[in-house]
């Protein structure tokens, strides 16, 4: 766990306003104490990679969804993709994203908010950089000096909108290591 306590306390002020600003339909399939997920529920099922859908716009407004890596770290969700990609140009010219990390119909976390590249080409990197590219290069197990590192974005995606679902969070937490 990554978080510090004054993180997990924003993580959980975000997942109460956006739920309590919520369609009323989300509000009947989304209920606080018996299908949502807390802070720290989120940050215990969010260890290691996560496999996350996310969606970024067109220039014509067309929404295009792809697959990435996600590891949730200080209470947001880190993305990658190759500096050429299409979601690179897409979020470099409109930083609005989405993201979903979901297991079947067991969990699903839901994001939206805005893309801030850590490593931009051309530009100082963000200060938080070094120590997630890190934890980055540990979690592959890969050499810091592989060109993978320079060929890539990284994103904190910084949420204004955050829901967490479970059908069941009691059984789904018990399936997940302590941390």
């Amino acid at each position: 766990m990554f978080e510090t306590p004054d993180e997990l306390h924003s993580l959980q002020v975000l997942l109460d306003t956006s739920l309590a600003g919520s369609s009323s339909h989300l509000k009947s399939i989304i209920r606080p104490g018996e299908s949502t997920l807390n802070a720290e529920q989120v940050v215990r099922v969010c260890q290691g990679m996560c496999t996350l859908a996310i969606a970024t716009v067109t220039r014509r407004g067309e929404p295009r969804i792809s697959g990435v890596d996600g590891h949730f770290l200080h209470g947001r969700w880190i993305v990658g993709t190759h500096r050429q990609a299409a979601k690179a140009r897409h979020l470099a010219a409109r930083p609005g994203i989405s993201a979903t990390f979901m297991r079947g119909e067991q969990l699903g976390i839901f994001t939206h908010g805005h893309a801030v590249p850590l490593n931009p080409e051309g530009t100082s990197s963000d200060p938080a950089w070094p120590a997630i590219r890190d934890y980055l290069v540990n979690h592959y197990d890969d050499d810091s000096e592989n060109p993978f590192w320079d060929e890539n974005v990284w994103y904190r995606i910084d949420p204004t909108w955050m829901v967490a679902y479970s059908a069941d969070p009691v059984g789904l937490l018990d399936q997940q290591p302590s941390v």
